[in-house]
């Protein structure tokens, strides 16, 4: 693993397979009386959050708190950030304070590499969404809940995607989840498709790894996935499509159209869903929908890069000393863990 997580497309394959397996690990920890592992005691992690935000920051802070890492969460809103302190000025404030990583949300594009690059600190730099740029944990957990549900999460151990086809609809423009899918689903040997109306696509489309469809129902019966985007009004400045109806009508997925897709596909949204627009309530409350498996296992994959990034040496889970020959241990006792193997 590389010291800072800026962008998906720095995860080389052996990275992601690590991370997911690693978070696999890490997932059976939630099954746990006590969900707590001391692999971080001592570390100090802030989370850093200049966007507002409900599901990354909890899940982050969740994510660090099951380590035994101390937490500090720090928001812009009511900081000196509101007064016009610098993100410099804020990063050597915490560079005083001696912490040992900073989880970073930012409104600008590109500003955790700024920090992770610019000498103001000396801690690991996990970006958890900037501007429109990227946001690689929501990458990750996305493909996680994939392999889970398309492949198992026994049998998925060491496995990518080779072969499944994603399909990612709507505000592909505005959207750094659409851009760190594609760059690790494409390292995952996944075959992406982007399906858009022509104003919700970033100029520039046809040099990313994917196809690129305007049409949805052409698409639907040959995929494997389909994740819903949320059209991203509070960074838009023009009118991108002419009505909501007739948005919804060609780009929105209901009940019929989730039936023409094959009966193991499955629904994801990486939230918050705009129930009527983009996605039916029927088709957001149905058993094929993972929105909700996707906050638990973002939970799982943000334990997983921090224990990768600041721990890793020791196992993530310990198990008690069993007979190599136990039937039901017979995985953990001729093949290491990939927490293990690190």
């Amino acid at each position: 693993m590389q010291r800072h997580l800026i962008s998906a497309a720095d995860l080389t394959r052996d990275d992601a397979v690590l991370i997911l397996d690693t978070a696999e690990e890490m997932a059976r920890v939630a099954d746990r009386p006590i969900k707590k592992l001391p692999t971080l005691r001592g570390r100090t992690i802030v989370n850093l959050f200049f966007e507002d935000s409900t599901r990354t920051r909890i899940s982050f802070e969740a994510a660090e708190k099951r380590l035994s890492a101390d937490v500090i969460n720090f928001s812009a809103k009511g900081s000196s950030v509101s007064k016009g302190e610098s993100l410099k000025d804020t990063a050597q404030t915490l560079e005083a304070m001696g912490v040992d990583a900073v989880v970073i949300r930012h409104g600008a594009s590109g500003a955790p590499y700024r920090l992770a690059n610019s000498g103001w600190i000396d801690a690991a730099v996990v970006n958890a969404g900037d501007g429109t740029h990227q946001h690689p944990t929501q990458a990750l957990l996305d493909a996680f809940t994939m392999r889970r549900r398309l492949i198992g999460p026994d049998a998925g151990l060491g496995q990518d995607l080779a072969g499944k086809r994603i399909t990612i609809v709507g505000d592909v423009l505005h959207s750094r989840v659409a851009r760190s899918n594609v760059d690790l689903l494409h390292t995952l040997g996944a075959e992406v498709t982007l399906v858009a109306p022509p104003t919700l696509l970033p100029v520039g489309i046809g040099t990313w790894p994917c196809e690129v469809s305007y049409d949805l129902d052409s698409t639907l019966t040959k995929s494997d996935a389909v994740m819903m985007l949320r059209v991203q009004r509070e960074r838009m400045n023009a009118a991108f499509f002419p009505t909501e109806r007739e948005y919804s009508r060609r780009y929105g997925l209901d009940g019929d159209r989730m039936a023409r897709m094959p009966e193991h596909a499955i629904v994801m949204h990486p939230g918050p869903m705009v129930r009527g627009m983009e996605i039916t309530a029927e088709v957001a409350d149905s058993d094929r929908c993972t929105v909700v498996e996707q906050v638990a296992n973002g939970v799982s994959i943000r334990m997983a890069v921090l224990y990768l990034l600041l721990g890793g040496n020791e196992p993530a889970v310990t198990r008690p000393p069993v007979s190599p020959h136990h039937p039901s241990n017979e995985r953990s006792a001729h093949t290491p863990s990939a927490a293990e193997e690190k």
